[in-house]
């Protein structure tokens, strides 16, 4: 009994910690304020910031006691254009920080067609990810 406490103490600090890292790197990415800045709300920014991480710590919990919201499937639909453009967002401010799209068009000397690059890009993701959950890869 004792061990399960401590186990269960154990995974619930690490997904914590975890959470407050992914936090972190939203943040130091500029995510956060950079969507702020946006939408011209950057006086609540650091209501955006308890925010983002109360939403990681939330999902970590949620992950770990497989809790169920009974919402049906207008929230459903919903949850996933909200995590797309949150993903969406990520990954472009990842890329953006990272200069990938400059220094590989140099690279290839591509001159034209980088906007369709990214935009295939972007829906080969969005058919991969919408082909392992139809085909429920993931269970």
């Amino acid at each position: 009994m004792i061990q399960q406490i401590f186990l269960g103490f154990i995974g619930l600090c690490s997904g914590v910690i975890i959470a407050g890292g992914i936090t972190g790197l939203l943040i130091g990415l500029s995510i956060v304020p950079r969507y702020a800045g946006i939408t011209h709300t950057a006086d609540h920014i650091l209501l955006y910031e308890d925010i983002t991480l109360l939403g990681t710590v939330l999902g970590n919990l949620f992950y770990l006691f497989e809790w169920k919201l009974p919402l049906g499937t207008p929230f459903l639909i919903l949850y996933g254009l909200f995590s797309g453009i949150f993903l969406g967002g990520w990954i472009m401010a990842l890329a953006e920080m990272a200069d990938v799209f400059p220094i590989f068009t140099r690279r290839i000397r591509l001159q034209r067609g980088l906007s369709f690059i990214i935009i295939c890009v972007a829906l080969g993701k969005s058919l991969g990810s919408l082909l392992y959950y139809f085909n429920r890869w993931s269970a």
